[in-house]
Order: C-alpha cells, then structure tokens, then sequence
C-alpha cells in the first residue's frame, strides 16, 4: 500500500474531519483567557500549543478506542453507515489491524494524561481531575457509560464544558491558587453552551446507530426513549443552548458582541423540525445531521469570535 494512501486511511480512521471541535474548544477556552489575563503578563503560546495538542490527541484517542470497541463487540457489522455517524469501517474492511488501532488509541491516551501531568504540576491541581476525568470518560464510554444512559452528558462535560474551562486554567492559574476565585462567572457559563452542543452532537448521530449499538449492549438516549423523544430532547438542548447564549448578554455576564453565536438559530430550527419530523427516517434525517454538525461548529467558533471583538472593543 502507497504511503499517501495509507496515511489518508489512518485520517478517516481517527474521523480527522470531527477533530475541529477539540480545536475550536480550545480556542474558546483561550480566546476568555485572553481577556482574563492579568496586565502585564505575556500571553503563553507554548502553553496554548501544548494544550492543544493534549485535547486533539484525547480526542483521537476516544475515537480510536470508539473504533475499536464497536469491532471488538460486532456493531460496525451492522451498522447503517452514514457520513456523520457508523464510524469509519476501516476496521470491517481489515484495512488496519484493530491492534494497531488500539495501540495508537493507548498512545494518545498517554501523551493527552502526561500534559495533564504537567499543568497540574506547573499550574494548578484542578488540571489532574480533569484529565483523570477525561481519561475514564474515554477508557469507559463504550463499556460503562454508553450502557447506563451516561455517554451523552460526560462526553459534553469531557469534550465540551471542562475543555474550555481547563484551557482558561491552564493559561491563567498558579499552583497557590485556591478553589475560590479560580474561575470566573463567565467562564463557568460560557463552557455550558459548548457542552450542551458536544452532546448535542452525539446524541443526534446516535439515531442511525441505534439497533446496532442495541444489540452490541448499549443502552443510551435514543435506545432509552426512542427516536421522537429523544428528538425532542434534542431540540429542548438547542432550545437551552441558544438560551443560554442570549441570556449571558442580558444578565451582564458577558458582552453583547456574543449575541453573534445565535446566527445559526434559523440553522438549529431547521434541523429540530427535521428530527422531529422524520426521526425515524434516516435517510430523510441525514441533513439533520449535516446541519448539526455545522451548528456545532459554527456557534462555538462564534463564541470564540464574540469574546475577542469584545477584548478588542473593551
């Protein structure tokens, strides 16, 4: 096999398109950083790197492990693939050796826990609980979490919420400082916009999946409670996570520049009526789920852009 081609395997096999989201978190969680940094202190960009690199490589480590698990326990064979949610299927077609696959996850797993180990040594201890946190959510999700109606809220407060607030951490905390006062209101409440879309994003993928991961032992949302309620959850998270966003503004949280995030309201309602309406219908749910995909992203790179229009306008 040609070295190009192997390598443009190895991208669709870690869902490199779905590693933007670890990207944009990070710059959420800089960009209020930013505007937190005490005067006269430098911004760190080797810190900023750093970080970066420990969030990409746990989220390629829980793809990878995704992967891995949905092989080992038979639900990428039946699976309806599609190109937002059904894992890649490199796997299935023995392209790579799953081996090979676990290997590469366990070491990205390691590199993501060792920056943890060295912001919570350089920085502050809240880091270690993040990554320990972190390290679990992504080592249980298949074997614990997505069969006990957990998968959907630790994978938005893991690869959501405490993403941007870890970032924050690490760019602006010393090792004396205590728990109070560490985290500004605004940074608790803008990270919860970002965690709702991260579960958001995974529950509505969840949908085409759903029979396969039943009878390979999951039991998460949609297997739960079935597709309309659970499209009705869906819309309700967008409802709160929209909500959320015009209210920060408003309650003097944060500025009025943030109001930019809620341009892909019109975006958000169109796939909440599409869900709602052919749930059960994958094919006819399929933009549904390519417009969630760009709702995710887009509102959390608008919060990224609001935050710093606000530093620059301040």
């Amino acid at each position: 096999m040609r070295k190009s081609n192997y390598f443009s395997l190895w991208l669709a096999q870690i869902r490199a398109n779905f590693l933007l989201l670890a990207v944009l978190l990070v710059a959420i969680g800089l960009a209020i950083s930013y505007k937190y940094q005490t005067p006269g202190i430098s911004f760190d960009w080797f810190h900023s790197v750093l970080i970066l690199i420990g969030v990409v490589s746990a989220h390629i480590s829980v793809n990878l492990f995704n992967e891995y698990s949905d092989f080992k326990t038979k639900i990428d064979f039946n699976t309806k693939r599609t190109p937002f949610s059904g894992g890649s299927g490199i796997l299935v077609e023995g392209l790579i050796s799953p081996h090979k696959v676990l290997r590469v996850a366990i070491a990205n797993l390691v590199l993501a826990l060792a920056i943890g180990v060295y912001f919570a040594l350089t920085k502050h201890w809240t880091i270690i609980a993040i990554s320990a946190l972190g390290a679990l959510t992504i080592v249980y999700y298949t074997k614990i979490l997505a069969r006990y109606l957990l998968g959907e809220l630790f994978a938005g407060l893991t690869l959501g919420s405490l993403v941007v607030i870890g970032t924050y951490i690490v760019m602006n905390a010393s090792p004396e400082y205590n728990l109070y006062g560490l985290l500004p209101k605004e940074v608790i409440l803008i990270s919860i916009p970002p965690g709702i879309l991260t579960s958001l994003l995974l529950l509505l993928n969840e949908f085409p999946d759903a029979e396969a991961d039943k009878k390979g032992g999951r039991r998460h949302l949609v297997i739960r409670f079935g597709y309309r309620i659970s499209a009705i959850i869906y819309t309700a998270g967008l409802i709160l996570t929209f909500g959320t966003i015009a209210l920060l503004p408003i309650m003097g949280y944060s500025s009025l520049w943030l109001f930019i995030a809620l341009l892909p309201l019109p975006l958000a309602f169109k796939a909440s009526l599409i869900a709602l309406k052919f749930n059960g219908d994958f094919k006819k749910l399929i933009p549904a789920l390519m417009s969630n995909v760009i709702i995710v992203l887009t509102t959390n790179l608008l919060i990224t852009i609001g935050i710093l229009l606000d530093i620059s306008y301040y």
